[in-house]
């Protein structure tokens, strides 16, 4: 399989650091205030090498920082870089998505907590202020 982080695609270079469930779920629970590693375990019920694993890869592609905690015994914490915040808006796309198009009975809800109305987003073109999805799009592959 060809690494989809060499492609000339964003899409395909992002999913080739995000686009596992596993890694999506953990950088959601991170935007939750969730940091150590038994609080995304006990949240997610993931396998600890799976968990490992990933939270390795999402330090190394700079979406999380590992920051020690504890000398004795040596802890860890991984928190949100820049990066990983700017990740939330397309968490919550692909949860718009899914409220549209799977059955969105009894599923987690997410609130604004300042305002406490429930976060409905919508994603805007800068350019033209038009919803994506309403207009025909373009791909200009490099030559």
């Amino acid at each position: 399989m060809q690494n989809l982080s060499d492609q000339p695609c964003l899409i395909a270079r992002s999913l080739s650091l995000v686009g596992d469930a596993w890694s999506m779920l953990i950088l959601r629970d991170a935007h939750a205030g969730l940091t150590r590693f038994d609080e995304f375990r006990k949240s997610l019920s993931i396998a600890p090498t799976m968990l490992t694993r990933r939270l390795a890869a999402l330090t190394e592609d700079g979406l999380l920082e590992k920051r020690r905690y504890s000398e004795r015994p040596p802890r860890d914490e991984y928190v949100l870089t820049a990066a990983g915040l700017d990740f939330l808006p397309v968490l919550f796309a692909i949860g718009a998505w899914g409220r549209k198009h799977r059955n969105a009975d009894g599923v987690t809800r997410f609130f604004d907590a300042e305002a406490g109305t429930e976060i409905d987003p919508v994603m805007i073109d800068r350019a033209t202020g038009a919803p994506i999805g309403t207009r025909p799009i373009r791909i200009a592959w490099p030559e």
